[in-house]
């Protein structure tokens, strides 16, 4: 059971924190020590987006919009009360649980050890974490869960669609509420070019491989080949923001710590707030384990591209973001443990009405 698992989660997945904390740790050496390649990337920039960042985050987002089958949508009507517990949870709930536990923890009980303008900042890169759910990683957890793959494949088509529409309203009404002032033509802009561009690329190259190659060729031999691309795009992303980021970090080393406090709690609340109702409705296991999981896990990627676009790369708020990252993996592989041993609490599949 174990080396199928570590097959199927697949080795920079699997060590995904242990590479995160490399490049942080490269990231704030090369801003210490090698100050000229931050100051010489922070020249190529337009509209307060970094090009550097922007490539590398396409490289990540990109691999990942063409594992999304629209297809699948019409699919929907066959078990709508997973997918209602996924959109409530999601769009309803999580961005502002996020905001009342994150506020909670940076105003409240870390008063003493953040400054109220340092937790401001920490606070909005929190917003947009809780404002994006997640559409990548979500695979893997539900791999692991022995979820429902067409399932996953409608919840993240979904999820990807409701983002277009809900992510820029949600994310301007919590940091407003912040007292963070956020234009609305820079979020359009970052929503259009991390979610609509990456998506139509994904879109059409689905389209175009699958007509000419087939289905089963795009699947089991053109999507493997980007396996390892998002991984290798996020981490590269990672050193680039922690040399921008370097004297914030060696100056606070513990606010990271800070920061990963209020997310771990809202990650565990999300995935109960979604996991227990399934059991309620009496919905099979390989539906209420990938429910749990997207509602848990963050679109990390789309929240790192806002924050840098929003607040530049060297922000409090860019680094709060990056901080999600370092804790989803351990956090969701233990919530996957979790899933996998309440397996009993759900009814057999067969009893099931569809």
């Amino acid at each position: 059971m174990g080396r199928e698992k570590a097959a199927d989660i697949g080795f920079f997945q699997k060590y995904l924190t242990i590479w995160v904390i490399l490049c942080m740790a490269a990231g704030v050496l090369i801003g210490r020590y090698l100050p000229s390649v931050p100051d010489l990337l922070n020249k190529f920039e337009y509209a307060k987006v970094s090009i550097p960042v922007a490539i590398l985050i396409w490289i990540m987002i990109y691999p990942m919009m063409m594992k999304v089958d629209f297809q699948s949508i019409k699919n929907v009507g066959k078990n709508p009360k997973g997918l209602y517990v996924t959109w409530v949870a999601n769009w309803l709930i999580k961005p502002f649980t996020m905001y009342v536990i994150s506020s909670f923890f940076l105003y409240v009980v870390f008063k003493s050890l953040i400054p109220a303008e340092l937790a401001k900042q920490y606070l909005a890169g929190a917003i947009l974490l809780g404002a994006a759910p997640c559409t990548a990683m979500v695979f893997v957890w539900s791999l692991l869960t022995k979820g429902n793959p067409a399932y996953t494949v409608v919840q993240v088509a979904t999820n990807d669609i409701i983002i277009l529409f809900a992510f820029v309203p949600i994310v301007k009404f919590l940091l407003g509420v912040s007292d963070v002032s956020v234009p609305w033509d820079t979020l359009i802009i970052s929503v259009v070019l991390f979610v609509v561009i990456p998506l139509t690329g994904g879109i059409l190259t689905r389209f175009f491989v699958t007509k000419k190659r087939g289905l089963e060729y795009f699947e089991k031999k053109f999507l493997p080949k980007f396996d390892n691309v998002t991984i290798a795009g996020l981490l590269f992303t990672l050193i680039l923001i922690f040399s921008f980021q370097g004297d914030i970090i060696i100056n606070n080393p513990l606010h990271i710590v800070l920061i990963a406090v209020p997310l771990t709690i809202q990650t565990f609340l999300i995935f109960f707030i979604s996991y227990l109702p399934c059991r309620w409705l009496k919905l099979p296991h390989d539906i209420a384990a990938p429910a749990g999981m997207i509602g848990a896990s963050n679109f990390f990627e789309l929240a790192v591209a806002v924050a840098i676009a929003l607040f530049g790369t060297t922000s409090p708020a860019a680094l709060a973001t990056t901080v999600g990252v370092l804790t989803e993996v351990p956090v969701m592989l233990m919530l996957v443990k979790i899933a996998n041993s309440t397996k009993h609490w759900f009814p057999p599949k067969e009893n099931q009405g569809g």
